[in-house]
């Protein structure tokens, strides 16, 4: 078969790195098999030592406490403050990042700079986040991503990527592992916006500072899209060998081409999930491509096609094949470990940079060796082949088999001393990390198997293994940040997955409960116009409404304040007669003059005016006689309950009358604020206060709710007029443009889209940190938000 001029060029790549790689091995080797470098290490660590292994201090006493757990790391980040160790603690930190995720040298004057400063602030913000006396800190959250966004002007692009990343988790398939893609996609982003961050100085432009930060995320969010939608899609068992092949095929034809090819007749039931991947990774590469200076395309596909090479060189290994030469099983790695990060800068069409070059090449099988160690058992069971499983499988069959633990500490003394120059800083950092690394094996292991683990790993160089082992039982202060941070994120990200899930389960039990008791019986002999009009109440309570409003009543009063489920069905059933009635007054001609409502006729439509109005009346009548009935609480509490709720009723019915009065008027941003309020955020407060009422909570926690639901019910609008502005019938359940054919003023007639955008993230912003004020957290109305900014109807 002939090949193409793209396919000899991309392999001439793959042999040239093949060869840098193999060189680099060759090092590794030689010195593995003369042991030159134990003791070299073994003065290491006699040295590094000194640091971190210390007689007991009163300081570890400070103010009574121990050290706490680093999993709480508030706590554990105060305690490092005041026992003087948060210093030395932060800059290991930064200047790993900086080794590992820049590619920069210690010993660089401003590098030093650079992480002293980021070590300030970033130890500025832990103890602002303790003094604030929050219960958790934000690292991921979408209201201090937007937050982080505004102070950098880029609103934007943090919109954008939000949106992107909420789509991607509704799509990874149930084979994968959500949280750890999530993760990598998130740690890709932030590594982008580092590098273009470290490039940056005070002396740069404002403009110019924005535009690099809003391409780095967006750069970053289409590079690091390949992690879940391709590395680990391949790895995983949710497509079949042929749909494998055949999306390997695709990807490896794109890299070639420089051109997305189209999906064609797809082979396999996974279908829907490669068509969103693959217009989504079209999307991604596209921006890539357009985003890069000419000369630095080539260099871009370029290092993709190696990395990807490697990559599948990598997942064709068998575990079953006892044959695969050391050079096979290493070389592959030190490719694809090095290429992933030398690709970012390719992506961002940074010039070249030989010292980065050279100390990322150098440095990727070390991280990668430390990686695939901690999750060898992970592997061994998913038959994957690392140089850790099958040494494990055949090293008694294999003596031929480097033993990667023992090449990892070749790495790591060619690491010290022939890339960073024997600098101390490197080797603190470097030593730091490795220890570490063991002392969360042990941790996570247990003492007995760990011990198995270095028998098999570490046997055959005992002097070498007598010293890490001390420095692993007595060695102190080699925690990272950026560890801790990740152990967060993946358990914030399983937790929020959790908590998605009973949202969503509370809101489909509990409205399917609500939709029961909706229903308005006719009596045995009921007048035959009063059945009239009951039969026009059900036919509106019975559209596929969302019951927001009694479900936020019967989260709050029965999971919040342990009120009786039976007690308060009257109330619940109350709010959505309210709230339906509200409906038919706004369909009418004279109001709304709207022809479908929950993806059915209006009232007035299927019968007249006259019937809907009356129908309206009997509703908020019988939400009155519902209020009434809620004969298991105190007689004074309901009576309070029943006239907040009047007073409530009649504010929306000026709401509304505002809202008339608007008709073809151009409002100020603050006159659509207080419609919207007194339209659909007083609703949310009802549904909030009501059950706090009848809880008797107190003043302080009703107004934290009615804090929450004025910004959320601002949001839950502006979300409203975005889906008018843009939204289709099919999904809406009613025609999109009604208030731009009614000349309506809207969020967006007055803000535009991007401006309307922005002012929802601010309402969603100041709506969280409502929910900081209420004595516990709640993680309903957590997601009750999200899904208020977030939904698609």
């Amino acid at each position: 078969m002939n090949q193409t001029k793209a396919e000899a060029n991309a392999d001439e790549a793959y042999r040239h790195a093949e060869q840098k790689a193999s060189q680099y091995f060759v090092t590794l080797s030689q010195r593995l098999l003369n042991n030159t470098h134990i003791d070299t290490l073994t003065k290491d660590f006699r040295t590094w030592q000194k640091k971190h292994i210390h007689r007991w201090s009163w300081l570890s006493w400070f103010a009574g406490k121990r050290k706490p757990d680093a999993a709480d790391i508030q706590k554990y980040m105060h305690w490092l403050n005041a026992t003087g160790k948060i210093d030395d603690y932060l800059d290991r930190s930064i200047s790993y990042i900086y080794m590992r995720d820049l590619g920069q040298a210690l010993d660089n004057p401003k590098t030093k700079d650079k992480i002293q400063r980021i070590a300030k602030d970033t130890q500025a913000y832990f103890m602002r986040v303790a003094s604030e006396q929050q219960r958790q800190a934000d690292y991921i959250s979408p209201a201090a991503l937007y937050r982080w966004g505004q102070r950098e002007q880029i609103e934007e692009a943090v919109i954008w990527v939000m949106d992107k990343l909420k789509h991607v988790a509704a799509n990874i398939p149930p084979e994968l592992d959500a949280a750890q893609a999530q993760r990598k996609l998130i740690k890709i982003i932030l590594g982008v916006v580092l590098h273009v961050d470290d490039e940056l100085t005070e002396d740069t432009p404002r403009e110019e500072r924005i535009a690099k930060l809003d391409a780095a995320i967006r750069l970053g969010y289409s590079y690091g899209l390949t992690y879940p939608f391709v590395d680990d899609l391949l790895d995983s068992q949710a497509l079949t060998t042929q749909e494998k092949e055949q999306y390997s095929a695709m990807i490896q034809q794109a890299l070639l081409t420089g051109i997305v090819p189209d999906l064609g007749e797809w082979k396999g039931p996974q279908l829907e999930v490669i068509r969103y991947v693959h217009s989504e990774l079209r999307e991604a590469f596209e921006y890539i491509r357009n985003y890069q200076h000419e000369e630095m395309r080539h260099t871009f596909f370029e290092q993709s096609y190696v990395f990807f090479q490697s990559q599948e060189i990598d997942r064709g290994k068998k575990l079953s094949n006892a044959h695969y030469t050391n050079e096979e099983l290493y070389i592959p790695i030190i490719i694809k470990s090095a290429s992933s990060r030398l690709i970012v800068r390719s992506v961002l069409s940074a010039p070249e940079d030989e010292g980065f070059d050279l100390r990322t090449f150098h440095y990727g099988i070390y991280n990668q060796l430390a990686d695939d160690f901690a999750d060898m058992f992970d592997d061994m069971q998913d038959e994957a082949v690392t140089p850790y499983t099958y040494y494990l499988k055949y090293r008694d069959l294999r003596q031929d088999l480097i033993n990667p633990y023992e090449l990892y500490w070749a790495v790591i003394s060619f690491l010290i001393h022939d890339v960073y120059h024997s600098n101390a800083k490197a080797r603190e950092v470097i030593l730091d990390r490795a220890i570490n690394g063991l002392k969360r094996c042990r941790e996570r292991l247990g003492q007995a198997k760990y011990d198995e683990v270095m028998t098999i790993f570490a046997s055959a160089q005992p002097g070498l293994n007598q010293v890490v082992q001390q420095m692993v039982r007595k060695a102190d202060d080699v925690e990272f940040l950026d560890k801790l941070l990740r152990d967060q994120v993946v358990s914030q990200l399983s937790n929020d997955k959790q908590e998605k899930e009973s949202f969503q389960q509370t809101i489909r039990t509990v409205r399917e409960q609500i939709n029961v008791e909706l229903q308005i019986n006719k009596a045995t002999e009921e007048l035959e116009m009063k059945g009239k009009l009951m039969d026009a109440a059900n036919y509106s309570l019975q559209g596929d409404g969302k019951r927001l409003r009694p479900i936020l009543t019967w989260v709050m009063g029965v999971q919040e304040y342990g009120l009786s489920e039976s007690a308060i069905m009257p109330l619940l059933r109350s709010m959505e007669y309210m709230h339906t009635a509200s409906l038919i007054f706004d369909d009418l001609p004279t109001q709304d003059n709207a022809e479908v409502r929950r993806g059915r006729s209006t009232l007035h439509q299927l019968h007249n005016s006259a019937t809907a109005e009356l129908t309206g009346l009997f509703l908020i009548q019988r939400a009155i006689r519902e209020q009434s009935s809620l004969n298991r609480f105190d007689a004074q509490t309901v009576l309070k309950l029943i006239q907040y709720s009047a007073i409530k009723a009649e504010d929306m019915c000026m709401g509304q009358a505002m809202d008339l009065d608007s008709k073809g008027k151009l409002l100020s941003l603050e006159e659509l604020n207080t419609i919207c309020f007194y339209k659909t955020g007083i609703a949310f407060e009802a549904a909030l206060v009501m059950p706090a009422i009848l809880a008797e909570v107190k003043e302080e926690e009703i107004d934290a709710l009615k804090a929450f639901a004025y910004h959320a019910g601002i949001a839950f609008q502006i979300r409203d007029d975005l889906l008018d502005y843009g939204g289709d019938q099919q999904t809406l359940g009613k025609p999109a443009g009604q208030d731009e054919r009614n000349n309506n003023s809207t969020f967006v007639s007055i803000l535009g889209e991007t401006g309307a955008q922005k002012a929802m993230w601010e309402h969603y912003c100041l709506a969280t940190d409502a929910l900081r004020q209420m004595p516990k957290p709640i993680p309903f109305l957590k997601h009750l938000l999200d899904y208020l900014v977030g939904r698609e109807r």
